[in-house]
Formats: C-alpha cells, structure tokens, sequence
C-alpha cells in the first residue's frame, strides 16, 4: 500500500497570519502540522499521537497548494510524512518528518 496523498491551500484570509508576519505573511509550522493530522484522521487513520521528528525545509506561502503525503508505518512503528509545496515549476519539499498515530498501537 503506498502513501495516503491529500492536497491542501491555506487561504490567505486564515487567522494565523496577520502575525506571522505582517506584510510578507508565511504559514506556520503548527498549521502546516495541524494539516497533516487533519490528513490523517479524514483518511481514516486516525489522529496523530506523536511527531517524532519534523523538519521545515522552505516556507509554505498562503494560496499555494501543497500535498501532504503519510507513509504506512515502518518497522520502527513511525511513519514518514512529508508536505510538498506545488506552487513552483518543481514540486519543492516545505517539511518532512515522522510521526506515531493512535491507532498504530501507540496512546499520546
């Protein structure tokens, strides 16, 4: 089974960011993570439980669509993740990481 796949675009009207930062404004990490759980649980896998690790390669800019991509969980448990922005010619990679869900066996 390969990796479950969703593609998203953080309006630029969405309330994090006036502050973050004003003028030139960048989606947050938090948000960009907040996503990557909502891709979680709409796939049915169900919530995240852990981030193990997560890395911010380049900034996501708001109205760009990216894709979320979960991995099915390694020998470790963990899954990969990664968000990969499709604003560019190139697809760029904006953060990857692993994470532990719920319903991987693993409780928060």
């Amino acid at each position: 089974m390969g990796p479950i796949t969703a593609t998203h675009r953080i309006p630029a009207s969405h309330p994090s960011l006036p502050g973050h930062f004003p003028g030139q404004p960048v989606v947050p990490g938090v948000v960009i993570l907040d996503t990557v759980d909502a891709v979680a649980r709409a796939s049915g896998l169900g919530p995240v439980a852990t981030l193990a690790r997560a890395k911010f390669l380049a900034p996501l800019l708001p109205e760009v669509d990216f894709r979320v991509e979960i991995d099915p969980p390694g020998t470790s448990g963990l899954r990969a993740f990664r968000v990969i922005g499709n604003g560019a010619e190139t697809p760029e990679l904006l953060c990857s990481g692993q994470l532990r869900l719920h319903d991987d066996g693993q409780s928060a």
